[in-house]
Parts: C-alpha cells; sequence; structure tokens
C-alpha cells in the first residue's frame, strides 16, 4: 500500500504535457503540475496563448514550453510528443483536455459537419493523443494519463448529442487502455467536470447561467482549480492503486 503524501515537489523530474493548456482547465493544471516540480509543455491550438501561458509559468519559478498542437491532426500529435521528449528528455505525465462545446440542436437536425468536428476534437482527439503519449511514457518507464471527459460521459443533456456522444466515448477509451497498459506501468484514468467557472460561461447571458448553476447542489459552478487539483492526484503517486476509474468533480450535478 501507498504510503505517499502530497509535496510541493510531489512531480520534480516528471514531464507533463497538457493539451488545451492555454486557458481554462488545461491552464489551471498546467499551473498545479509546475507548481509541484513538473516539467510542463503547454500544448494548444493557439500557439501565442501556448507561449503566453509557458511563459508564466516560467514567471513564476515553473519549468515550461508551448508547442503548437491540433489534436484533430495526428501528425500534429505526434510533434508534439516528440517536442515534449526532446525538450525535457522524457514523457512521463499527460492531459488530454482539449476539446470543444459545438452548437446546440436536437439530435434529429444536428448538422453534420458539427457533428464530425466535435467528435474529432473530443474523442479522436484523445485517441490520437494517447497513441502517441503511451508509447513514449512506457519508454520512460511509466507514469499516468488523464483524460477530460464531462459530466456528459455519463449523462444526456438535450441539445448535446455529439459532446455528450464523444465524452461518453472517452470514459470507454479510458477503461479499455488502462486495461491494457497497467502491467505497463502506466495509470489511465478520467476526470468528468461539471459546468466550470471558465472565461467561456462568463460570456453566458444571467439567466442561462443561473439555470446552469440550479443544476448544481452545491448551488455554485466549479472552480478550474478543483478540476485541476483532482487532476493532479490522479496524475501522482498518491494514486498508485487508481487505475481505469472515472471520477466526477461536479457539485452534485450526477447524484441529483
Amino acid at each position: 500500500m501507498s504510503t505517499t503524501t502530497p509535496t510541493d515537489q510531489e512531480f520534480a523530474g516528471r514531464t507533463a504535457l497538457v493539451t488545451g493548456g492555454a486557458s481554462g482547465i488545461g491552464l489551471a493544471v498546467a499551473r498545479r503540475l509546475a507548481g509541484a516540480g513538473a516539467s510542463v509543455v503547454v500544448a494548444d491550438y493557439d500557439e501565442a496563448g501556448a507561449r503566453e501561458a509557458a511563459a508564466a509559468l516560467e514567471n513564476a519559478g515553473g519549468r515550461a514550453a508551448a508547442v503548437a498542437l491540433d489534436v484533430t491532426d495526428p501528425a500534429s500529435v505526434e510533434a508534439g510528443v516528440r517536442f515534449a521528449v526532446d525538450t525535457f528528455g522524457a514523457l512521463h505525465l499527460a492531459v488530454n483536455n482539449a476539446g470543444i462545446g459545438g452548437p446546440s440542436h436536437p439530435t434529429g437536425e444536428y448538422p453534420v459537419q458539427d457533428w464530425d468536428r466535435v467528435v474529432a476534437t473530443n474523442l479522436s482527439g484523445v485517441f490520437y493523443s494517447m497513441r502517441h503519449e503511451l508509447p513514449a511514457i512506457v519508454a520512460a518507464g511509466g507514469g499516468a494519463i488523464v483524460n477530460m471527459s464531462s459530466i456528459l460521459g455519463t449523462n444526456g443533456f438535450a441539445g448535446s448529442p455529439a459532446y455528450a456522444a464523444a465524452k461518453h466515448g472517452v470514459v470507454g477509451l479510458t477503461k479499455t487502455a488502462a486495461l491494457e497498459y497497467a502491467a505497463r506501468n502506466v495509470r489511465i484514468n478520467a476526470v468528468g467536470p461539471g459546468f466550470i467557472d471558465t472565461p467561456l460561461l462568463r460570456d453566458t447571458e444571467a439567466p442561462a447561467r443561473e439555470h446552469l448553476i440550479s443544476l448544481h447542489p452545491a448551488g455554485r459552478l466549479g472552480t478550474a482549480e478543483e478540476v485541476a487539483e483532482l487532476t493532479a492526484f490522479l496524475l501522482s503517486d498518491r494514486a498508485s492503486f487508481v487505475h481505469g476509474s472515472y471520477h466526477l468533480v461536479d457539485g452534485g450535478y450526477s447524484a441529483s
């Protein structure tokens, strides 16, 4: 049984790749890992945002680098993983967080092009990421991956068929990969955030925002830092016997 307790530098000597790391939950995760000693590669479609985030991490005393990465393009993902290994010597940790919401339409009216775009980013993007991260992490002697699912990885949500289907798929993909790689010293788990108070939701009109808040028994939206804290635990040695599981951080949304 592990008796590991958290320390200020529990990720020292480890390299972490965070997709969608330039803002929101991804940025909070990058800050949390860098603050605990990890060398963090901020990977994002928004290259300027990734560079700004990496610079902020370094200014705060961390080790960080930025790379432009499009999770819908396997070649881009492969190059991003190679960049992490070339820059910091190995890859030990990955957080596959990049994702998009998509428009709101009933399933029978959902535009096919939007379905393809959401699934390509939110599900295929996680597969492409793990496809290239896993060999690198195995080569480094092992490590951990967290895939960012959602409360819609276990619940439906009217008007979001593509998003819900993709996030359900992330949970199944996580469980399958965890079975395959547990004996190779790689732990793979998923996190399911509720509605989180990110810049995107801050622009939501007041009535819609209040409705979202009402769906959470905790009476508020979550914070990116709360998601980052759970993610850091799952990546750490403190979670050494946690494999293939799906962890909600949703203020009671899924319990109601």
